[in-house]
């Protein structure tokens, strides 16, 4: 699981060759979701606070996640995305 970005004890990554739709992963304590790259759409529970800072992270990376997917899926090392600040 390649770990793409770390910030507020956020922790968001891929899995190589991933099931449709594109997607990333996200883990904050206990807690897991998936958000999907082109919608939006969010699969998991998470803590309020940190899924607005996930959606606020993914809102200023949506292209750089999309590459990242693209990596992912032929197996080829991912680059990782600045953290939010």
């Amino acid at each position: 699981m390649p770990e793409l970005c770390r910030f507020l004890g956020i922790v968001i990554y891929m899995y190589y060759r991933d099931h449709a739709p594109p997607h990333f992963h996200a883990e904050y304590a206990e807690f897991e979701i998936t958000v999907e790259i082109e919608t939006g759409v969010v699969t998991g529970k998470f803590p309020r606070r940190a899924l607005n800072l996930v959606m606020e992270w993914y809102s200023l990376h949506k292209a750089e996640l999309a590459a990242d997917w693209s990596l992912a899926q032929s197996k080829q090392p991912l680059k990782t995305i600045d953290p939010l600040e």
